[in-house]
């Protein structure tokens, strides 16, 4: 069976997760970290080596979009990232809005931080990838991508 891999696109890291073989969770995988933000040629070649390694048919990407649904610098970025991606793995690349997986993933480790009573630092922006639903079904999917085109 295939595969879906999550990604979340930052300045100077991609955090990786990925699905079962059914689509019902995605687990942490990576971080594939580089020196500039702009040097992305082995951040493409990593991702390629797993879509390949881990037999992956789709990648979902978070979209960082401001509260009012406008699409920042950082977004425009995410966007033209996800064009790289298309090119290179010839593969569907559905945007995920990520505004509220944020504010999910904030009380899953205020939570968490509670228990524990340490820190969990650079998890936060991480995490967000996961709680996107694998097993979401295809018109959740085609109303996300919807609301990103144009």
């Amino acid at each position: 069976m295939r595969r879906i891999l999550g990604l979340d696109y930052g300045t100077k890291t991609v955090g990786v997760a990925l699905s079962d073989e059914l689509h019902i969770t995605a687990q942490p995988l990576e971080t594939i970290t580089r020196k500039d933000a702009n040097k992305l040629r082995k951040t493409y070649a990593r991702i390629e080596e797993l879509v390949k390694e881990y037999n992956v048919e789709k990648i979902v990407l978070g979209l960082p979009k401001n509260m009012n649904n406008t699409v920042g610098e950082r977004g425009e970025d995410t966007l033209s990232f996800r064009d790289a991606l298309v090119r290179r793995t010839g593969l569907e690349v559905i945007l995920w809005d990520e505004r509220l997986t944020t504010v999910a993933s904030e009380k899953v480790l205020t939570r968490k931080q509670k228990e524990s009573d340490r820190s969990d630092r650079g998890v936060y922006d991480f995490t967000g990838i996961f709680r996107f639903p694998i097993g979401g079904t295809d018109n959740e999917q085609e109303r996300q991508q919807d609301s990103f085109s144009g």
